[in-house]
């Protein structure tokens, strides 16, 4: 039997009686086409089954359509539900991804990940990398020999390069000014660790909002996790102990969270009338714990898909005549979900 050959360019060109370029405009979404010459084309591309070559596109346009994908802690809900919007957008605008992922989120021996993914011809880096500690510290002598667009998630602002983040401070203020507007006056707070960038953040907008309402934190209301529930059962027994007049806890995530209702349960202590408790990420289980979780709301999936659509416009600014744009920042507002978990019954 012998080989069936592909579809091409030309074929569609010679039944749509158009020329080849005309074929082209329509495949890369050019508007300088009529629209009833764009839907006959698009009619037999789809009845013969021609699928445009990724590799001739890419010579042409001097493109790869390739992203590169730097990530750490997969196993957290965090980064895997923020590389579920990188992946999404990018197959919607028509990227493919290469993925690395870090032994550990501080290991600092980047440049042979960066050369791998320039070995690649990859159009631009998206660095999904939480801030931690110094984990970051290369960015300043290293960003100069990167010669494609590259933008950071979950970092605080810097002048020479381009972010996109959550505004977790803005989430933390939200949560404590919550509380606050409830008539709680004795907030303590379970940050994350505090070598993170968000766990600093988060634990800056509750110390704010709370000297904001006349009220001075001491060491004593605020104790430290490490994410897991585990860390938070520690640390609430700890805020037991050193500020028992608690009637409040904002909780530096929802896993945290739960070691609070657990533990609070065991201890015949009734949330909500005698201890309100807030959490921070709003996991799609916050509403079936037991009370149902208040917690804020940060759209992890919108955080990696504008990463994307951010990515894409500076890859074509670079691609155009026009001078490089100058580095964004882009934080996205959380929004704080309001259950039983928070709100007095009387």
């Amino acid at each position: 039997m012998g080989k069936v050959s592909k579809p091409t360019i030309y074929e569609v060109a010679k039944r749509a009686g158009v020329s080849r370029q005309t074929v082209s405009r329509v495949i890369n979404n050019r508007p300088d086409v009529a629209d009833d010459t764009r839907e006959r084309i698009l009619r037999i591309i789809d009845e013969i089954e021609y699928r445009p070559s990724a590799i001739a596109r890419s010579l042409s346009k001097q493109r790869s359509y390739n992203f590169g994908l730097l990530t750490a802690g997969l196993e957290f809900i965090g980064p895997s539900v923020t590389m579920s919007g990188i992946a999404k957008k990018s197959e919607k605008l028509g990227y493919g991804l290469y993925l690395k992922e870090l032994p550990s989120f501080n290991a600092n021996n980047i440049q042979p990940l960066l050369d791998w993914f320039l070995s690649r011809q990859v159009d631009g880096i998206i660095w999904a990398v939480p801030e931690i500690g110094p984990n970051r510290e290369w960015v300043d002598d290293m960003i100069k020999d990167i010669h494609v667009p590259i933008i950071f998630l979950t970092s605080a602002k810097r002048e020479n390069i381009s972010i996109v983040t959550i505004d977790n401070y803005h989430g933390a203020r939200l949560a404590t000014e919550h509380l606050l507007k409830i008539g709680r006056k004795n907030i303590g707070h379970i940050s994350g660790p505090m070598t993170w960038w968000e766990s600093q953040q988060r634990l800056q907008g509750w110390r704010d909002a709370l000297q904001a309402a006349g009220i001075e934190p001491e060491e004593r209301m605020v104790t430290e996790g490490n994410w897991s529930s585990k860390s938070g059962k520690a640390a609430f027994g700890h805020l037991l102990s050193t500020f028992p007049e608690m009637d409040a806890v904002f909780s530096g995530n929802d896993q945290m969270a739960l070691s609070v209702l657990q533990t609070a349960c065991e201890q015949n202590i009734d949330i909500p009338n005698e201890l309100s408790v807030v959490g921070f990420d709003n996991l799609p289980e916050a509403e079936y714990y037991s009370p149902s979780l208040s917690s804020v709301h940060q759209d992890l999936d919108m955080l990696g898909s504008v990463a994307v659509e951010e990515l894409a416009r500076m890859v074509e600014e670079n691609n155009s005549d026009r001078e490089d744009s100058e580095p964004i920042y882009h934080t996205i507002k959380p929004e704080l979900i309001i259950r039983k978990s928070s709100t007095p019954e009387n």
